[in-house]
């Protein structure tokens, strides 16, 4: 066919009619907002912690025209050197010292109540190492986590490799100690049989009701599991405790071919709430969101968040025990998570990270995305401490007896010493 020869076939002559043949207002775009944002987020604690590193890693070789780098790596920076903490925020290797921090992560290494592909007790290792990879920045939140609030490592919990009712203990001990000096509670497993300790370690310090907002593919409420309480099992459990309704249990993302038809009875006999992968693809993620919340929070106190990877659908998250298609895409599950934070939680959970499963480590970047949006919503709201209120039965642990002005640092020379 012939071209028509009186036609323009230049691309500005083909814009839709009425197409502005400018620059368009970029006002309106969250990028255009967040840059502006950024101007107004202080920066104090970043160069209080330039100045750190250098106190404690040594001013720099003299070609270094940085004179910001230090010798020896000390905090942020550079990210692929150090000694991880999760987003390498300050370890609290004294415990006695997360009342001073908003919040407090905790690694539960433990997955000796997997049924199926066990991993999880390297969970907390790999977020914290995948961790490095991030900034405390998110440009479209207009969110600088540490010039807007404190976070502390506090290491692992040590848990009983082969015992269980052990290792809940010990997770309950270290939660309510957490918990009871203000700090809210970032616990990453691990598999998800520790939902029970973490939540029993906070229904004992308070005689407040607790809602739970559970994001999974599977309904984890049956009883027992291989005739004992697995990773199957928690919420069973946990709504036993008089202060924790299982009318305000919400499941989200609950489906496909491995739900327990024991779960399910359990679930109908507590009225409990189950939102379906498939109700949430029909009602989107704000009305699925507006919901889980109501549920959650209808005559409670405080919420708490679980979040299992496995919710994601497993082509994004392969190194978990039990992967099932079908699942969150990314931005749902975080979006999911943020609004769902937005409203507050007294503490949360990441497990069932199983990095032996995804020599890739996106899983554990994945569940590290999750928990740094979880901090960034809450700081955007402004809810980062709402659950200080609520804390009036505090726990109050003891410590050992060393003596650090006698005895002097670990593995110090006693020469040294005097």
């Amino acid at each position: 066919m012939q071209r028509d020869r009186n036609r323009s076939h230049h691309p500005a002559d083909r814009r839709p009619s009425g197409r502005r043949a400018h620059h368009p207002d970029l006002s309106s775009l969250l990028g255009w907002k967040a840059m502006q944002a950024e101007a107004d987020i202080p920066g104090g604690e970043w160069e209080k912690e330039k100045q750190w590193a250098l106190r404690m890693g040594l001013t720099a070789a003299d070609s270094i025209e940085d004179r910001a780098i230090p010798t020896f790596a000390r905090g942020e920076l550079p990210h692929y050197a150090g000694i991880n903490t999760f987003l390498k925020a300050p370890y609290a290797e004294d415990v006695s010292e997360v009342g001073l921090y908003d919040a407090t992560v905790l690694g539960a290494p433990f997955d000796g109540g997997t049924t199926y592909r066990p991993g999880t007790r390297f969970g907390p290792q790999g977020v914290r190492k995948i961790s490095a990879l991030y900034t405390p920045y998110n440009y479209e939140m207009a969110i600088d986590l540490r010039e807007q609030m404190s976070l502390c490592d506090a290491g692992d919990i040590f848990t009983i490799p082969g015992n269980i009712e052990k290792t809940f203990d010990q997770i309950s001990r270290a939660v309510s100690h957490v918990f009871s000096s203000g700090s809210m509670p970032i616990i990453i497993g691990g598999d998800h049989s520790i939902g029970y300790p973490c939540v029993r370690g906070i229904a004992e310090c308070t005689s407040k009701k607790i809602g739970i907002v559970h994001f999974d593919r599977h309904a984890d409420i049956q009883e027992k599991d291989l005739d004992e309480r697995m990773h199957t099992t928690p919420w069973f459990h946990a709504t036993n405790m008089p202060n924790v309704p299982a009318k305000n249990l919400v499941q989200v993302g609950i489906g496909g071919w491995q739900v327990p038809r024991e779960a399910v009875k359990v679930a109908r006999e507590r009225h409990t709430n189950i939102i379906t992968m498939s109700d949430m693809e029909r009602m989107g993620v704000d009305k699925t969101a507006e919901m889980a919340l109501e549920m959650a929070w209808d005559g409670v106190d405080m919420v708490y968040m679980s979040f299992d990877i496995d919710s994601i659908d497993c082509g994004f998250v392969p190194g978990t025990g039990w992967p099932e298609p079908g699942g969150f895409l990314p931005r749902e599950a975080l979006a999911l998570a943020g609004k769902v934070a937005a409203q507050g939680i007294c503490g949360m959970e990441l497990v069932e990270v199983s990095p032996p499963y995804d020599q890739s480590e996106i899983t554990a970047l994945m569940g590290t995305r999750v928990i740094v949006d979880v901090l960034g919503s809450m700081v955007s709201a402004g809810v980062l401490g709402k659950h200080r209120e609520h804390i009036d039965k505090p726990v109050s642990l003891p410590m050992g007896d060393y003596d650090a002005a006698t005895h002097g640092r670990r593995w110090s020379t006693p020469a040294k010493r005097k």
